[in-house]
């Protein structure tokens, strides 16, 4: 029995006789495992870089920053965060741009009417309240091609004809508007549609400024440059 009771301090003894393990092959080794750990993401990241894919390679950079700290892959991801993140914000805001237009495509008469639309970036105070203004582009199988603005409430001023001022990225002009004698809606056609699509197709920024009743002007102002053009292939 006492031989046994000295068994486990033997065993301590031997282990406590065993040289201690080399500090940089545990830091190599312990280093490797992170690598390894990291394989994945950093794969994940070389494949979205390869597919163009910005705002996936973008999210795994920050993944790699944020989870793998301290590996290559982490050290990799770093030196092109600052890059993929601009490309990912100028994606986004080129997105967003685009997401301002509503395409429609519906069918009328004989054929399709196709519609391209945009609200004002703000609404306008008019008749008590609140309105949005829309300038929509259509291509009527029957009626032609148009463009016309449009309010939910309140009412253009402009029924004999009016002088529309135009801001198109900082530059003036003016193009000639027409209210129609109609209730079916509070509508105001652009008379040089052509001019307008011109002006949409090639502009950023683009401010109307129209009379409404029972006096006085509004304005409202389009980010336009989302215009997708092959949307109304008539027009170009």
């Amino acid at each position: 029995m006492k031989s046994r009771a000295w068994l486990p301090l033997l065993l301590l003894s031997l282990a406590a006789c065993k040289p201690a393990e080399d500090p940089a092959a545990v830091a190599a080794r312990e280093a490797a495992q992170r690598e390894a750990a990291a394989a994945p993401a950093q794969k994940a990241f070389a494949d979205a870089l390869a597919e163009e894919n910005w705002e996936r390679a973008w999210a795994q950079a920050d993944f790699l920053r944020r989870n793998h700290a301290g590996t290559e892959a982490a050290r990799e991801a770093e030196s092109r965060y600052a890059e993929l993140e601009s490309r990912v914000k100028e994606i986004r805001a080129t997105r967003r741009l685009q997401y301002l237009w509503n395409y429609q495509d519906n069918p009328a008469g004989k054929g399709r009417q196709l519609t391209a639309a945009i609200d004002a970036k703000q609404r306008i105070e008019l008749d008590g309240g609140r309105t949005p203004v829309q300038l929509i582009f259509r291509d009527h199988p029957e009626w032609g091609r148009s463009s016309y603005l449009v309010l939910k409430r309140g009412d253009f001023n402009c029924y004999s004809g009016c002088n529309l001022k135009l801001t198109i990225d900082g530059k003036s002009r003016t193009l000639r508007g027409s209210r129609p004698d109609t209730d079916e809606a509070i509508a105001m056609f652009i008379t040089d549609h052509r001019a307008l699509w011109r002006i949409f197709k090639t502009s950023q920024e683009v401010t109307i400024e129209f009379p409404v009743k029972p006096s006085g002007t509004r304005s409202a102002t389009f980010e336009v440059s989302g215009l997708d053009p092959e949307k109304m292939p008539g027009w170009n």
